[in-house]
Formats: C-alpha cells, structure tokens, sequence
C-alpha cells in the first residue's frame, strides 16, 4: 500500500505536534522516521497509521483521501491492512503466545483458534516455533517484538508501522528483527519504522529526518 503524506500538521489543544510533514512510503521498502526526542517520530508514525486525526493536510493510502477518515474507516484499515509494533509490545500478558498472534476475539469473548498452518508459519519465521501455548509474560522483550512481528506474518498485513523496534533489544536480537523487518517488506509490504537506530536508518530504502526546527525530506 502506498502512503503519500502531503504538509500534514497535527495539533494537540493549543499545541502543534508537526507541521509541514510530507511523505512518501512505498510498498517493497522501508521508510525510516529519525529525529531527535521530542520531535514528532511517534507522533507521525501514528498520524500515518490513522491512530491519531490529522489537523491539516493529505494522507493518501493507495491515491484514496484518508486524513478525515471516519471511525469505520479507520477501523476498516486497522483491521485489514496494518499491524502496528509498539515500544511496549502490544502484548496481553495473560494470553497465550497463540492468542497474541492471532489476536481475534470469538463470542463471550473467548479466542478465536484461528488458521493452524499459518499460526504456525508466522511463529516459525520469528523463531517461536512450538511456543504456542506459553504465556506472552513469559517471554523476553526480544521475543515480544517477534512476536509482535509474527501478529503482522499472520495477517500478511500490507502495512506495518513500528516504533522504536529495535531499542533496548542486545545485537542478536536487534539483528533478528532488522532480518524480520526486510523480509515483510521484500514481500510486498509497506513498512514504516520511527527509530533512533541511526545505523538501521542509514540502512533503510526511504528516510524522513526531523530537525529540531524545521522538518524536511532527507
């Protein structure tokens, strides 16, 4: 899925978050999202994600207008296409590692089994084979990052927004990751990473940098 941001601003109250942000995320490639702390990484990471509303400016997602999406519409595209990678996870500690990937809720709110093969596909990659029934609190922040990645494996999600992936993970884990992070994408996805990881970065196909002051393409 393409995403072409256009002079995007995002006010919070009396405060504006980013302004003048433009762009462009392309499927097949990584887009890196760098700056200083406090810049506005995060802030458009989920601008481009629709989890937070857009004060001014275009979002397209595949040449359709997105940035005064409805709920419905936002949900639509949560549900369908992206799958997100959090600082903290997104992990629910007292479900199953397989509850987590799957990450469907059936009725009386009991989990939905899922498909098998590609539950067990999606943990494979990520090197969780065989963890299926184990707790998500009881793996490692290493392996919660995976895990998070194996949630996108299984929806074979054409968008995946991660922030911060590879912080507070040792060499081999970070490694991992990266790896996981470049085969999503050289599968077709549109992958979008907010990092401080500046040798990661310097890696990726696409980069936006934030200067302090003044946002520019770089």
């Amino acid at each position: 899925m393409l995403i072409d941001a256009r002079d995007l601003q995002v006010r919070l109250g009396d405060h504006t978050l980013i302004q003048g942000v433009s762009v462009r995320c392309e499927p097949g490639k990584i887009t890196a999202i760098s700056g200083p702390s406090g810049s506005g990484k995060t802030t458009l990471l989920h601008a481009l994600g629709l989890l937070i509303p857009v004060s001014h400016g275009s979002l397209l997602l595949d040449g359709r207008e997105a940035a005064r999406a409805s709920e419905r519409e936002r949900r639509a595209f949560w549900r369908e296409h992206t799958a997100f990678v959090f600082q903290d996870y997104g992990t629910i500690e007292d479900r199953s590692v397989a509850a987590n990937t799957v990450m469907a809720l059936g009725p009386l709110g009991g989990t939905q089994r899922g498909d098998p093969d590609r539950l067990r596909n999606a943990l494979a990659q990520v090197g969780l084979a065989g963890r299926e029934r184990d707790p998500a609190a009881r793996l490692s922040g290493g392996e919660k990052q995976r895990l998070a990645i194996a949630r996108a494996i299984y929806r074979d999600a054409r968008v995946i927004l991660a922030d911060e992936p590879t912080a507070s993970l040792d060499a081999e884990n970070r490694e991992r990751i990266i790896t996981l992070l470049r085969t999503r994408a050289a599968a077709g996805a549109t992958v979008v990473i907010a990092t401080h990881d500046e040798a990661f970065a310097d890696t990726c196909e696409a980069r936006f940098r934030f200067d302090p002051s003044v946002s520019s393409r770089g």
